[in-house]
């Protein structure tokens, strides 16, 4: 089968930094689905992992952590989906990705694909779908108030992948102020668009800029990107108790900033439930079904904003350096082989 991989971690314009290969085609056990992939997206974990990460007693590492596909052959194990079902998921990272022609996944932590949408749009949701629900829902539990703060969250980063389908999220299953960042006209418009209540531009001092909406101190901040840039005007603007979350990976936080307010701190790892295999690892499937529902009733749509064709080593690097400026909005897919 048809797949992307590389022997060698590296930056994106090393010759080898991603190839065409072949590789054998799995056969699902277990409780595991064989999926023939129609269409991946790209997320900052794929340059990440590309950036730092060698294959582990494999000849080659295969990335892509997002998919939309049909379901080819099911293992003895696997009840909730049948041959021929479209589905679409984010994998594991402890597992060989998506970016090959056929891909095998846990089908606990598989959704059905939404109706309405094509696999394209699909496959721009999952990964991010997962990371903003978990951190919303499960982490900072944004339906219990925070006692006297502004019924409000801050996304820092909004037009991104995670914080275009949080806006959404919030929008579409609370009552929530939402006030996202963004800094350029086009990515401001993208998240007026998605449901922003208000708009803040984080390459200015985010603090003064909230309070002069008048709208009081956010009980929720989610960091989706640049916290450390950003965490000294979050411990200044987020209310009292409230609670703070981010996904990216600051060089060091000194979180002993929050402790005059009881700020708790959650972080969020959407993989967490496949690596570990947790007791729970089914409600990524659950959330994802969730998510299908949604978008099938109209309140949530796809954050796919750039089409390339086909699923190749060119447009994967293409993809991963326009991740890299720091400059993409919405989700970027690859359809077809």
């Amino acid at each position: 089968m048809k797949a992307i991989g590389y022997r060698h971690p590296g930056p994106i314009d090393q010759q080898d930094a991603l190839m065409d290969i072949e590789l054998d085609r799995p056969s699902p056990t277990g409780c595991d689905l064989l999926v023939e992939i129609a269409a991946v997206s790209v997320n900052p974990v794929d340059t990440k992992v590309r950036a730092s990460t060698g294959p582990q007693g494999e000849e080659w590492k295969v990335l892509g952590w997002d998919a939309a596909g049909r379901v080819v052959a099911a293992g003895p194990q696997a009840s909730r989906f049948k041959p021929g079902d479209e589905v679409f998921y984010a994998g594991s990272l402890a597992r060989p990705g998506t970016n090959s022609e056929f891909h095998l996944v846990d089908e606990r932590i598989v959704g059905h694909k939404p109706a309405t949408l094509d696999n394209a749009q699909a496959a721009a949701l999952p990964l991010t779908a997962i990371t903003a629900w978990e951190m919303l829902f499960d982490r900072l539990a944004v339906r219990q108030p925070v006692p006297g703060a502004a019924n409000a969250i801050l996304i820092i980063g909004g037009a991104g992948g995670v914080g275009s389908i949080a806006i959404q999220l919030l929008k579409a299953l609370t009552d929530l102020t939402v006030i996202a960042t963004a800094s350029r006209p086009e990515t401001q418009d993208w998240v007026r668009s998605l449901g922003a209540d208000h708009v803040v531009d984080h390459r200015q001092p985010l603090a003064g800029q909230v309070a002069a909406l008048g709208v009081g101190n956010p009980a929720f901040v989610f960091s989706t990107t640049a916290t450390g840039q950003h965490f000294a005007e979050v411990v200044e603007l987020i209310a009292p108790q409230g609670r703070f979350g981010l996904i990216d990976d600051p060089g060091a936080l000194d979180i002993r900033d929050f402790k005059r307010k009881s700020v708790s701190i959650h972080w969020e790892f959407m993989f967490t439930r496949p690596v570990f295999g947790t007791a729970d690892i089914s409600e990524q499937g659950r959330l994802l079904d969730e998510v299908a529902r949604l978008v099938d009733a109209g309140r949530l749509r796809s954050t796919l904003n750039q089409r390339l064709h086909p699923i190749n080593a060119a447009n994967l690097k293409q993809a991963h350096t326009l991740l890299e400026s720091g400059r993409a909005c919405g989700k970027i897919v690859l359809e077809g082989f």
